[in-house]
């Protein structure tokens, strides 16, 4: 064979091969485009209701306000920038499950049929988990930390939030418990892929609990209240992840115990 014959053969070889990877990059870009595309319809269908939304939002913080007493904007552009900033945050969270989809899509053709069964029952209760973290944050945890916070205001003060300041504070409770209220997948994920077994977790309990406290205390403002409004619900559903991760555990585990 000539060296021009060797040439064209490891060519078309090297070809071959790169047609793989831009075949899944192509599609990666498409399921991107769609995910964008996903949040702009819904950020389109909800931007003229920007400012009830931020209503509904200060519902926990306003109810506790004292008489006479509101929110304030201290930015020229503030009063128009927050609600808008809401509502993208909000569409990104309303196409969470869309999202999912499209990742599971992405990653369902390279995974055996075992995988699949096992991972599809995953995404859908991460969704779910993390808008429960999130109706959690807003119902329980919210009235119960501003009705603190405005109970023990000095005397001659006077409560005046910054709307822009208050969605940062949401938005960043809303993100902790969402995340928090994972721990039961990540339970199950971590017995799955055999890098532990429920009965090493229970062992650690007792650094699991000062784990909570710690989580809680980077993920939430500097308040008693909010920590351990974070920290007990993660304990609760870290019992849930080890209750269910007996059915996720490798048959080769279960054997060795």
């Amino acid at each position: 064979m000539s060296a021009s014959e060797n040439q064209t053969e490891s060519a078309t070889q090297n070809t071959q091969h790169s047609l793989p990877l831009i075949t899944h990059l192509l599609e990666l870009r498409d399921r991107l485009l769609r995910v964008v595309a996903i949040v702009m319809v819904l950020f389109l269908s909800l931007v003229y209701f920007a400012n009830d939304i931020y209503q509904y939002l200060a519902i926990p913080l306003t109810s506790q306000l004292p008489e006479g007493s509101s929110m304030i904007a201290t930015g020229v552009a503030t009063p128009f920038f927050t609600p808008i900033k809401l509502t993208i945050v909000l569409s990104i969270f309303i196409a969470i499950p869309a999202i999912l989809h499209q990742v599971w899509a992405f990653i369902a053709p390279g995974l055996y049929k075992h995988e699949r069964k096992l991972i599809a029952p995953l995404v859908i209760s991460s969704a779910f988990l993390f808008y429960l973290g999130m109706a959690f944050a807003y119902f329980v945890v919210f009235p119960l930390a501003f009705s603190f916070f405005t109970s023990t205001a000095p005397e001659g003060v006077t409560i005046a939030t910054d709307i822009s300041s208050y969605l940062d504070f949401v938005l960043k409770l809303f993100f902790a418990f969402g995340l928090a209220f994972e721990i039961p997948i990540a339970t199950l994920v971590l017995c799955w892929t055999g890098a532990t077994t429920p009965e090493k977790l229970k062992q650690k309990r007792p650094y699991i609990v000062v784990g909570a406290f710690i989580f809680g205390m980077l993920l939430t403002p500097p308040d008693v209240i909010s920590q351990t409004l974070l920290a007990i619900p993660m304990l609760i559903l870290f019992e849930i992840g080890l209750l269910f991760a007996r059915f996720y555990v490798p048959k080769e585990a279960n054997e060795e115990e």
